[in-house]
């Protein structure tokens, strides 16, 4: 029988009960849309109702590998948070502000369009 985490930890030494929670700490500052979505405690259909859109649109965003930026901030903005984008250097961060002026809308599905139909 699987034993509860509190019990494993406890018998854990307190240097593998640090580097876990570094790991851990980690984890949680790099997650997959749904991933995210799960840890604010949503569901799809309640993002869904957020963006005005179905629950099957909120699946496919979670799914993409390639999302508007637009899309991308009305769903972090219907969980309650702000989008930033920010590139990376050896040299330092910078917060690319340009694309602030986007308007948000809500994400709409796009037809889809077969060719020689």
């Amino acid at each position: 029988m699987a034993k509860p985490y509190k019990e494993l930890r406890a018998k854990m030494s307190a240097g593998v009960q640090k580097r876990s929670e570094a790991r851990a700490n980690v984890l949680m500052q790099e997650m997959p849309l749904y991933e995210l979505r799960q840890a604010r405690q949503l569901s799809q259909e309640q993002l869904a109702r957020e963006l005005h859109v179905g629950q099957g649109n909120v699946s496919k965003i979670e799914r993409r590998t390639d999302v508007y930026i637009s899309t991308l901030r009305s769903y972090v903005e219907a969980m309650g948070g702000e989008l930033e984008i920010t590139a990376k250097f050896p040299q330092g961060a910078v917060k690319i502000k340009q694309f602030e002026t986007i308007e948000a809308k809500p994400a709409k599905p796009r037809p889809c369009r077969v060719r020689g139909a």
